[in-house]
């Protein structure tokens, strides 16, 4: 398994480069979301480790950016990427690397913890997650492991915004179990003021249903003054993907 894929088409990001810093065969997250396009969680953890030496994912980076012409690289892939206890460092050999901007999506699971918003400040774009109000809403859609809750989530979302000087989005996903609370959960958002919300459904082949656009319409007003944008009213970059078996390890429909 290679740890660079794609590039594949972002809906917020445009042609982006995947780096997966877990590149495990099963998934290895802290969450098991119910909508997660992965399928479930094999090995649910929090405790941090290195998955790919630095070294491979500098060779397997300068390997792709000879044959594609990506406009971000974007760490996310086959489990939750702050997992990788080398983060920092693969961030540090990236710069090194190329000038493209540098991204991440996160489940904000381990936000709280001094490293890892430590290796988060080394990049330009954070995309954490935030789908519930409350930590009943959070354990059905998110199915943390034991011991991660809400509040520790948020606390180190509103910390690392207090400390980061790059461009901090929201993600969240909507779904049948969350799609009357978008008040409350813009609520919680407006007391972390990120630059950006992404309003989210789930498009891709999972077991949930996508809501309907009309239904993230009316999400979408209350995130009001916001900078909020809704999946729906995007369009996502054509894309020449260089080795499709590797994208589709980590996205199964493009």
């Amino acid at each position: 398994m290679k740890s660079v894929y794609g590039p594949v088409p972002s809906w917020r990001l445009g042609k982006s480069l995947g780096i997966d810093t877990v590149c495990a065969e099963g998934k290895t997250c802290s969450f098991d979301c119910i909508y997660c396009q992965l399928g479930k969680t094999i090995h649910k953890t929090n405790e941090r480790r290195v998955f790919v030496e630095t070294e491979r994912v500098r060779q397997d980076l300068k390997d792709m950016l000879k044959k594609t012409d990506p406009d971000v690289v974007t760490v996310s892939g086959t489990g939750e990427p702050t997992l990788a206890a080398n983060l920092g460092e693969i961030a540090d050999m990236v710069r090194e690397v190329t000038d493209l901007p540098l991204a991440i999506l996160t489940d904000s699971s381990l936000m709280i913890g001094d490293d890892v918003r430590k290796d988060l400040n080394k990049f330009d774009i954070v995309v954490a997650k935030l789908d519930a109000p409350n930590q009943n809403i959070f354990e059905e859609i998110n199915q943390p492991l034991d011991g991660i809750t809400l509040k520790s989530v948020l606390d180190g979302i509103k910390r690392f915004r207090k400390e980061f000087k790059g461009y901090l989005a929201l993600q969240m996903m909507f779904v049948e179990q969350n799609k009357g609370h978008a008040k409350e959960i813009a609520e919680l958002a407006r007391a972390i003021k990120p630059n950006e919300v992404q309003l989210n459904t789930p498009l891709r082949p999972c077991p949930v249903k996508p809501l309907p656009p009309e239904a993230l319409d009316g999400i979408e007003k209350e995130f009001k003054g916001l900078n909020a944008i809704s999946v729906y009213k995007t369009k996502k970059p054509e894309v020449k993907v260089d080795n499709i078996i590797e994208v589709l390890r980590r996205r199964p429909v493009l």
